[in-house]
């Protein structure tokens, strides 16, 4: 147990450590159906991210375990083996990719001998195995067993019947199934549709039915019974039309899986039923019927008569409307709803509106008014439920019916409307006067207001009834309350109406409605009867301030350089009107702040005057250093924006905005119009660089180690606060790319030094100075060659905005200066004079370097002495030609070291030198060669270079020159054998000492030989059987010089 607690662990440690791949496949075993529609997932985690898997499927059947049938792969096209390649390639076996990591395999009709292990494999994509990378499920096919039987028939119901249909469901399989059994309609009017669910006993044995069939299940009129073990019974009361079509039974065997989900393996349907619904009529007629169509002052009766089939059961709603306005509806409830005209009526016992049968509903007006004259009409409406349980309506109208209304007096007054003005301007007075003529009762006035055309609605301002009381409109109840609107019964036929401070939406038509009354009936009941009713209207125009309300903006100056001043105008019109005020903002946006600017394209408020003429400053503000002032004109019509010290800050555009205020009856204020200029656009620019660098061009010669001082004249500026900025640059040689920045001065005074200084090590030679405001110079200290160049220096101008920071306005360029940097002029010169002098041998040679003229007095020199000897060679071409050899005899170096010279010599100096060196001043020197040999015969003469230090402490070869020849002959001395012998060592020893080896070696060969002879002479013979009587003479060879000893060789065959 320990042991596999520890081995646990192992394993979560390394699966945190290490991602591994897990191949997991839909777990089994999976019973199937013979011929059913298989499919099977898998799925692969822990590989490596962004990399597609691919998959691989094969088999293993039960008689053959290890043997792998190959089936169908993601990645390998001939995958299959051949007993599955024909069903790969038909696609009746295919693998379904559901994502980068998962895919599904299926099998469309699955066959008994597809029964078996199926593995899936995933091939390895992260360059090590770590994992699994294969899973494997059982799959069992069984017979599929699943029988429905329904007989095939067509029937013919009417609505409202009832239907019964029977179906068989039965299976043989030895799993434990649940089955699913179901009925289905399929609409004639189109096959294709998907067939609608009626009701399905489920596999949990639950029943449910289909959306539309749910209220028709729930009232007891869809019912699915299972009569026996087999028979499933689907019962349908009260057919509908909706029902017609292809009646069929589906069955459906399930089974569990072992993930606990639930599979259907086969499903069947029986034979199909045509059912047929024949409707029953559902139309309905109207009838409204009266005694008589003219009243005087009787009753009004009007019956609906309603004629159709099984009126109780159905369900109907019937309106009354008189002239186009509801008078009562009565619903399937048969409780009435009254329109609003006639609740009062019906409330004083007037009216009566009944359903007196379930097809007659009455409608009953009593003491008829003038005004109930008109046409009458009687709508019906059937309310019917469908089987989805929504409700649907379908509507009837009766003919109109027209009555007249007859009284015994006559109304003979007449009505004229008139104004004070029929145009007046906004905020004014509209004064209406409605005059009544010719009256003989008491009278009512509405005034109405409609649109200027007569096409909106009608609006009721004000009312006067028969006692002169006085009520608003709705509508201007709040208006009216505040005083702004007036109405006065002025004489008993003669009424007025005041709109005060009148407003742009009281244009329009006026109407003055009069009516006259006449009190019939006798006490207690008395009423009132209209006998007659006149109107006028009058049209009044009201004149909107905002019609004429225009706004402008303009500049005299709308390009200004930096630091001037500019103004801008806006011009507001019409003059101002205490009633209705301006505010007016001038708004600003900056120069390249377009529309395209995210957050910078929008305008934004400067500054405004407000309506009660205050000032307010909005967000935007001008730059700093700027001084912004604002007034207006005394008639509140021109409003000045003035600018000083402009700045980069201050371009951009300018628009000026008025809005239109007026002030409500309640003393709020409402926007009536808003205005905007047209765009002002103000540039300002920089001023007009008048820079200027002196430019003549020049030349100067300098040399090494000198002091090199160039200068930078600036002989005009744009203004006297002017900064500088100074660049020096150097261009090395023609065809050079770039100059080459030496140094920056900046317009404060910092030095930066350019990549050139750094590169040829300026630093400590360059000096930048400035001599005067408008006065630079640039000094090269110890100057050397490498500075030759042409220099000139580069000024840009700066100036300061309004705001304090600065901007560069120009840049100029001085004149060229060539600057040549050369050595000292060679002067060097060497006394030239020649000379033949003789010593004898064994005596001494002197040698003179004479230098009359050097370049500079710091100049130091290396001599060196050659000498030229002459030798006679025979030559067969040329004979007699005298050839020189030049050798080296001595050399000094400019550093006073021997034989630091331009040359080695040949006899090297030391204690034991011959040669004797000596300089006796700084430009004289000698050379002395003792114990002369005739071998130093020749032409002697001196080489001398003369070497300066230049600014780098380097030496250097300024200039070289030769003297003249010296020829020296050197006398030999006469000589004697004895003298001649021991004089040479080589011939000493060849005379003295080599000839007695030689004899003794050869006398010890000779008796060698002899003795050898003596002991073989009887046994030894010549050639051709003579003895032998003479002996080879040993090869000698030795060289004719007396320099080497002579070489006795004894060779093999010398001595016969």
């Amino acid at each position: 147990m320990g042991t596999s607690a520890l081995l646990i662990a192992c394993a979560l440690l390394a699966g945190v450590a290490v991602a591994q791949r897990v191949v997991t496949v839909q777990s089994g075993p999976l019973v199937r159906t013979e011929g059913s529609h298989v499919t099977i997932w898998c799925n692969v985690t822990g590989y490596k991210e962004g990399v597609e898997q691919d998959f691989e499927w094969s088999m293993y059947l039960a008689s053959a375990p290890e043997r792998e049938i190959r089936i169908v792969s993601t990645a390998q096209p001939n995958y299959a083996y051949a007993v599955y390649a024909q069903r790969v390639n038909t696609k009746e076996i295919y693998v379904e990719r559901l994502s980068r990591d998962s895919a599904m395999l299926h099998i469309s009709k699955v066959q008994a001998r597809d029964q078996g292990l199926f593995e899936c494999y995933t091939p390895n994509t992260d360059g090590q195995y770590l994992g699994s990378y294969s899973a494997r499920t059982n799959l069992t096919v069984i017979t599929d067993s699943l029988t429905v039987t329904a007989p095939a028939q067509t029937l013919s119901k009417v609505e409202g019947d009832t239907l019964q249909l029977t179906c068989e469901v039965s299976r043989t399989t030895t799993q434990h199934t649940h089955l699913s059994v179901g009925w289905y309609l399929r609409s004639p009017e189109d096959p294709a549709a998907a067939p609608q669910e009626l009701l399905t006993l489920s596999r949990d044995f639950v029943l449910r039915s289909g959306g539309p069939y749910r209220q028709r299940m729930a009232a007891g009129d869809l019912r699915l019974d299972k009569t026996s073990a087999t028979a499933y019974r689907l019962t349908i009361h009260k057919l509908q039309p909706m029902d017609q079509g292809l009646l069929y039974c589906q069955a459906a065997e399930w089974i569990q899986d072992s993930d606990d989900s639930w599979f259907a393996m086969t499903r069947k349907q029986g034979d199909k039923t045509q059912l047929r619904i024949q409707p029953t009529d559902r139309d309905f007629s109207i009838q409204v019927s009266t005694e008589r169509r003219s009243y005087g002052g009787e009753p009004l009766e009007l019956r609906c008569t309603i004629e159709a089939q099984n009126v109780p059961e159905r369900f109907f709603s019937v309106s009354w409307v008189f002239s186009s306005s509801p008078v009562a509806v009565v619903g399937p409830s048969a409780v009435p709803v009254l329109g609003p005209d006639y609740i009062a009526r019906e409330a004083a016992g007037h009216m009566t509106v009944r359903k007196e049968t379930t097809n007659i509903h009455l409608l009953k007006l009593q003491r008829l008014r003038p005004e109930d004259a008109g046409k009458y009409i009687c709508r019906v409406t059937e309310r019917e439920k469908t089987p989805t349980g929504d409700f649907i309506d379908r509507s009837k109208r009766s003919r109109n019916v027209q009555i007249t209304v007859q009284h015994s007096v006559k109304s003979n007054i007449t009505v004229s409307l008139s104004s004070n003005f029929s145009e007046v301007q906004e905020g004014d007075v509209v004064q209406l006067t409605c005059s009544v003529h010719s009256t003989t009762g008491p009278l009512s006035v509405i005034w109405q207001w409609t649109d200027k055309q007569g096409t909106g609605p009608t609006q009721e301002l004000a009312s006067v009834d028969r006692d002169g009381t006085v009520q608003h409109g709705p509508a201007y109840k709040e208006r009216s309350s505040y005083g702004e609107i007036r109405v006065e019964k002025v004489r008993a036929d003669t009424y007025s109406l005041s709109l005060y401070n009148a407003l742009a939406g009281d244009e329009g038509q006026y109407r003055c409605t009069a009516t006259e009354w006449l009190q019939t009936g006798t006490e207690p009941e008395l009423s009132w009867d209209k006998i007659g009713e006149k109107s006028d209207t009058k049209t009044i125009t009201v004149k909107t301030v905002e019609s004429s309300f225009m706004v402008s903006a303009s500049s005299r100056t709308p390009s200004v350089t930096y630091g001037d001043s500019f103004d801008l105008l806006c011009l507001v019109k019409p003059r101002h009107n205490p009633r209705v005020p301006t505010s007016v903002t001038w708004r600003f946006r900056p120069a390249g702040a377009g529309p395209d600017v995210e957050g910078q394209g929008e305008f934004k408020d400067l500054v405004t005057f407000t309506r009660e003429g205050t000032l307010q400053w909005g967000e935007q503000l001008l730059g700093l250093g700027t001084r912004t002032t604002v007034d207006r004109s005394h008639a509140n019509t021109n409003f000045r924006l003035s600018v000083t010290r402009a700045g980069r800050r201050e371009a951009g555009t300018y628009q000026c905005s008025a809005v239109l205020w007026r002030r409500n009856y309640d003393n709020s204020w409402s926007r009536v119009a808003n205005r905007t200029s047209n765009l002002l656009g103000i540039s300002v620019l920089q001023p007009v660089s008048k820079l200027r660098v002196q430019k003549t061009n020049q030349s100067q010669v300098y040399l090494e180690d000198s002091r090199v001082r160039i200068n930078c004249s600036i002989t005009a500026q744009t203004v006297q606060d002017s900064q500088y900025a100074v660049l020096w640059y150097v261009r090395r040689a023609a065809g050079v790319e770039a100059d080459e920045l030496l140094l920056r001065i900046e317009r404060s005074g910092a030095f930066e030094y350019g990549a050139y200084a750094d590169e040829e090590r300026l630093r400590r030679r360059v000096q930048a100075e400035r001599l005067s405001p408008r006065l630079y110079a640039l000094t090269l200290n110890r100057a050397e060659s490498s500075d030759s160049g042409t220099y000139y220096c580069l000024v840009e101008e700066w100036l300061s905005y309004p705001d304090g920071a600065w901007y560069r306005l120009s840049r100029d360029s001085s004149g060229f200066t060539q600057v040549l940097v050369r050595q000292p002029e060679v002067r060097l010169q060497v006394e030239e004079a020649e000379s033949n002098v003789t010593v004898e041998e064994a005596g001494s040679i002197r040698l003179g370097c004479s230098i009359p003229s050097q370049s500079s007095r710091d100049s130091r020199f290396s001599v060196s002495w050659y000498v030229e000897r002459l030798e006679d060679e025979d030559n067969e071409d040329e004979p007699g030609e005298e050839e020189r050899e030049r050798e080296c005899v001595f050399s000094i170096g400019h550093d006073a070291v021997f034989g630091n010279g331009n040359c080695s010599p040949t006899e090297e100096a030391g204690p034991n030198s011959r040669l004797q060196f000596e300089r006796m001043t700084y430009d004289q020197y000698s050379l002395t060669i003792q114990e002369a040999r005739p071998s130093d015969a020749g032409r002697y003469y001196c080489h001398v270079e003369e070497w300066l230090l230049n600014p780098r402490n380097a030496w250097y070869r300024l200039a070289t020159n030769n003297s003249g020849f010296t020829i020296i002959n050197v006398m030999q001395q006469v000589s004697t054998l004895q003298s001649v012998v021991c004089a040479n060592d080589s011939l000493f020893y060849f005379v003295f000492f080599y000839p007695f080896p030689i004899f003794g070696i050869l006398l010890i060969a000779m008796l060698l030989v002899r003795y050898k002879s003596r002991g073989n002479s009887k046994s030894q013979e010549g050639k051709n059987g003579a003895p032998l009587l003479w002996i080879k003479e040993p090869h000698l060879s030795y060289s004719p010089t007396c320099l080497d000893p002579p070489a006795l060789s004894l060779h093999p065959g010398s001595v016969d």
